[in-house]
């Protein structure tokens, strides 16, 4: 295992998640434009996964272990600036999942933001958007009457299950809210 390596791709999603829960914190998010700390920071470390995937190939759990490759899957699902970007590491994702060296579930999301991105509809059922009432409803599913033998195959839970779970997590939101204010 490459330690260096490991080590700096858990400090960029470190980083990330830092800066999210400050924003977070301070009102500047959510927002309806990309924060531009946000999206500098996600350029900054997509840059760095690509000269990582040129010297060494998609860091997967054998070259980075668990939580290091995890780290690499969140900075491509935050480089949302480059679309062509993200597309290519769908493809090295399908293959390093074929070789049970990352979890199913990080192609599952990734190419369904990559669908949902480019205005196609998303295959694994991953992506949620809110409807007029801001609960949780998946975006436009391809060929819905099999997504949950899709995502059962990549380990994830039913669509019905996962939509119930984010549903819960609106609910708990929405009652702090109530309680604070």
């Amino acid at each position: 295992m490459n330690q260096n390596l490991a080590d700096e791709l858990v400090t960029m999603m470190t980083e990330d998640q830092r800066l999210l829960q400050q924003l977070f914190n301070s009102g500047e998010l959510p927002s309806e434009s990309y924060h531009p700390r946000m999206k500098a920071l996600h350029e900054h470390n997509a840059s760095r996964l690509k000269e990582i995937i040129g010297a060494h190939g998609w860091p997967g759990i054998s070259l980075v272990g668990e939580e290091a490759a995890k780290a690499a899957w969140l900075v491509v699902q935050n480089s949302v600036s480059d679309l062509e970007f993200m597309g290519e590491c769908v493809s090295l994702l399908e293959n390093t999942v074929a070789r049970e060296d990352v979890a199913g579930w990080q192609l599952a999301f990734l190419q369904d933001r990559v669908r949902t991105l480019s205005g196609k509809p998303q295959y694994y059922g991953t992506q949620f958007d809110v409807d007029e009432n801001g609960w949780p409803t998946p975006f436009p599913i391809e060929d819905s009457a099999t997504v949950n033998e899709r995502r059962a195959r990549l380990g994830l839970n039913s669509i019905e299950e996962r939509q119930e779970q984010m549903t819960e997590r609106e609910r708990k939101r929405r009652a702090t809210i109530e309680q604070t204010s």
